[in-house]
């Protein structure tokens, strides 16, 4: 797709994006950031142009659930498909590249019909160093 006009916010909005690279970042959050690195950038301003990034395959959006607000990500080259881990606790967001939720997926396209998105699949409960601090309160 066409890139189109790029704005100097979308420049910004990119810019930081890629900086973070793995990173998962509300439209909340890139606001903010922009805002302490002396680029403020308004909320509406950031959602418009994550929406034309989005759009133009330069940026992932994941939606995490409802009432969650969506994450956004770059998007270098070909990126692989992989599933995500939630922890409930302190919102951490993990890649995760899983041969045995692989074999489901085939499982589910050979024996249903089903394709399974890996962008749209979100797994919560609590991560390692959450898990751990919760066991010691115990």
């Amino acid at each position: 797709m066409a890139e189109g006009y790029r704005t100097r916010q979308r420049t910004l909005v990119l810019s930081l994006l890629k900086r973070l690279g793995d990173r998962h970042l509300t439209a909340e959050e890139i606001s903010r950031y922009l805002a302490e690195e002396g680029n403020p950038v308004g909320k509406a301003t950031v959602y418009r142009c994550l929406d034309r990034l989005v759009e133009q395959g330069t940026v992932r959006k994941f939606l995490l659930g409802e009432g969650e607000s969506a994450c956004y990500q770059y998007q270098a080259g070909e990126c692989h498909s992989h599933y995500h881990l939630k922890c409930a606790c302190c919102g951490a967001l993990l890649h995760l590249e899983c041969s045995y939720i692989d074999g489901m997926a085939e499982h589910l396209k050979a024996t249903h019909g089903f394709l399974l998105d890996p962008s749209k699949i979100v797994l919560y409960g609590l991560c390692g160093k959450c898990a751990a601090e919760k066991k010691e309160k115990l």
